[in-house]
C-alpha cells in the first residue's frame, strides 16, 4: 500500500447552531426573550489518515456523526476547529440518492453528476457504462427521479459514482437497500476498485461486510473516535454495543 495520505484530519471539531425551543418567527423569539438557539458539536477533535489505496469503515449507532464526517470529508460542510487536507478527486455516494436532482431523469442526473465530475455530457461509454450496470431500462431513465423506489435510486447512485475515475470512493449505506443480487454486484465492483488501489471510505450497518472490504476502520461514539484500528477488532467493537 502506497504511504501517501490522500485524508487527513487534525482535530477536527464541526458544530451546528440548533433551535431548541420551537422558535420559527420574530414573535415567537420575542416571546421566548431569551436566545433559542444553541450550539451543539456533532463532531469532536476527529483525527486520522487513510493512505492511498485503504478501505477504511465507518461504523457507529444512528447519530453518532457518520453521516456529518462523510459530508465533512466531501467538502459539503466546513470544520469549526483543526485541519483537514484531501489529496485527491473523490466520487461519493453520502446516502441513498443523495446528490440526485429529483425532478431531473435519470439520464439527465447522469449528464449533470458526470459534468461535475469533469467528464464530458457526450461522454457515451461513461453513459453506457452506467446504463448497463444500473440494469435501469429506457423507461425508467426517462422519468424523474422522483418517482423512483429506493432501490433503483441506490442503482442509479451507484452506477454513476463508480463510472467516474476517482482517486476516493465514499459510499453511505449503499447497500443497504435493493434486491440481493445487485447487493451482490456492488460488492464484486467495490472489489474491483479496491483491487485498482483506489481508497475507499465504507460505511455500513453490517459489521461482516466491513470486515470483507476493509483494511482498518473507526468506530464513532457520540461525535468522537472511540476506537480505530484492524477493521476485524474495530467489528468486534461495534457489535458489542448492542
Amino acid at each position: 500500500m502506497n504511504t501517501e495520505n490522500l485524508i487527513s484530519f487534525d482535530n477536527v471539531t464541526v458544530s451546528f447552531w440548533q433551535n431548541n425551543m420551537g422558535v420559527h418567527s420574530i414573535k415567537d423569539l420575542v416571546s421566548h426573550r431569551k436566545n433559542p438557539f444553541t450550539n451543539k458539536t456533532i463532531l469532536k477533535n476527529i483525527s486520522f489518515d487513510v493512505k492511498r489505496g485503504e478501505c477504511m469503515g465507518i461504523l457507529g449507532r444512528n447519530g453518532s456523526g457518520k453521516s456529518t464526517l462523510l459530508r465533512t470529508i466531501a467538502g459539503l460542510i466546513k470544520p469549526q476547529e483543526g485541519t483537514m487536507t484531501i489529496n485527491g478527486t473523490f466520487a461519493p455516494i453520502l446516502a441513498i440518492g443523495a446528490g440526485l436532482e429529483l425532478e431531473l431523469s435519470g439520464y439527465e442526473n447522469m449528464n449533470l453528476l458526470l459534468s461535475l465530475y469533469g467528464k464530458s455530457r457526450k461522454d457515451t461509454n461513461a453513459i453506457q457504462s452506467i446504463v448497463e450496470f444500473s440494469e435501469l431500462s429506457d423507461e425508467v431513465l426517462r422519468m424523474p427521479t422522483k418517482r423512483y423506489s429506493s432501490g433503483m435510486l441506490a442503482r442509479l447512485a451507484f452506477s454513476i459514482s463508480v463510472a467516474n475515475d476517482s482517486d476516493i470512493l465514499i459510499i453511505d449505506e449503499i447497500l443497504a437497500v435493493g434486491d440481493q443480487g445487485f447487493q451482490v454486484k456492488c460488492m464484486e465492483k467495490i472489489y474491483q476498485v479496491k483491487a485498482e488501489g483506489k481508497t475507499i471510505l465504507f460505511v455500513s450497518h453490517f459489521p461482516d461486510d466491513v470486515v470483507k472490504i476493509c483494511d482498518t476502520a473507526i468506530l464513532l461514539e457520540n461525535g468522537v473516535i472511540s476506537h480505530r484500528g484492524d477493521a476485524k477488532i474495530i467489528c468486534e467493537q461495534y457489535k458489542s454495543l448492542f
